[in-house]
């Protein structure tokens, strides 16, 4: 049984600086041979020496696990026919177009600072999370959550809203409700007004006391004595009527007079009624022209139904006038 065979040595390479390179700015192609007019590719460092180094690196390494070389001092192996080491001259390196070794620096220059960042990143922390996280997903808040109160927040909004357009019309109808109500109230009272006030415009100041009475004695002398009135003939309880707005004075029974009423006008003339059969107003009550005050009458001194009419000038104690033409005055015949 032979033994296994040793492993080939490899050529050993020529020496290559592994470490230290130095970075300068080479040009890469000659000008002057080239043919095209292209100009030159400037490069930050030689990116042969940097693939050459990588490469010497890489078969150090390979050769320190398989062990020391097969050489002139190694130890020959049994049943294997001695081979002398082939010494073979230094390939010089072959030149690369200029684009690949612009590539070539670039992807190692890149490798480089990825390695570096990776190497900090590992030294400070914990290695970054690559996916985007929200604060929602942080808080432990899911979507449903944030979109459920949202909603229930617009939904509050809306009926707020809703509650106060529904409110502001409710209140607006009330407040024009009311004013429609202030202004009927108030047309009411002003047409009723305006309507007292046509008729106090129409209302005459001064009237007959009986309508229709006719004149049977007249102011003056009769039967020796001073007849200080007139008597107006009228069927029994006629009425009888203030002759101008004034005051009630006297209401009541009184000799001669059977029944007697005083009236005081605005101007301070007194007014007499005498004989009616009933008195239908009482002292202290305000009378306009044309009120009932009494129904005619045949009481006292008197020959038949009829009313004796007197007027005073100046007030109760006055002068005594005859009443034709003081009523003449104010617009009246008798």
């Amino acid at each position: 049984m032979h033994p296994a065979p040793a492993p080939r040595p490899r050529p050993t390479p020529y020496p290559r600086p592994a470490a230290g390179l130095e970075v300068r700015a080479v040009v890469v192609g000659d000008p002057g041979t080239r043919d095209d007019p292209e100009p030159p590719v400037t490069a930050v460092a030689d990116a042969t020496d940097l693939v050459v180094a990588a490469d010497a690196q890489a078969l150090a390494a390979v050769t320190a696990a398989a062990g020391p070389a097969h050489g002139d001092d190694a130890e020959p192996v049994p049943g294997l026919r001695s081979r002398r080491p082939v010494s073979r001259a230094p390939r010089p390196p072959r030149r690369r177009p200029a684009w690949y070794l612009a590539a070539a620096l670039v992807g190692a220059v890149g490798l480089g600072a990825s390695a570096a960042g990776d190497h900090v990143a590992r030294a400070d922390g914990p290695e970054p999370v690559s996916a985007s996280v929200s604060v929602a997903e942080e808080l432990g808040i899911g979507g449903s959550d944030l979109s459920a109160p949202a909603e229930a927040a617009t939904l509050r909004s809306d009926a707020v809203l809703l509650g106060e357009v529904t409110a502001s019309r409710t209140a607006r109808e009330a407040e024009e409700a009311a004013a429609a109500q202030a202004q009927a109230e108030a047309d009411r009272v002003a047409a009723e007004a305006a309507a007292a006030a046509a008729a106090e415009a129409a209302r005459p100041r001064t009237v007959l006391p009986v309508a229709g009475g006719r004149l049977t004695s007249t102011f003056g002398p009769r039967w020796g004595n001073l007849h200080a009135g007139i008597d107006l003939a009228a069927p029994m309880l006629t009425p009888e009527y203030a002759a101008a707005d004034g005051v009630v004075l006297e209401a009541g029974p009184a000799s001669g007079y059977g029944n007697v009423v005083y009236i005081q006008h605005e101007n301070g003339d007194v007014t007499v009624y005498g004989h009616m059969e009933q008195i239908l107003v009482q002292p202290g009550q305000v009378v306009r022209a044309g009120d009932t005050i009494a129904l005619l009458g045949n009481r006292g001194q008197s020959t038949g139904p009829h009313l004796h009419f007197e007027v005073i000038v100046g007030g109760p104690g006055g002068q005594k006038v005859d009443p034709v033409p003081w009523l003449q005055e104010r617009g009246l015949a008798v």
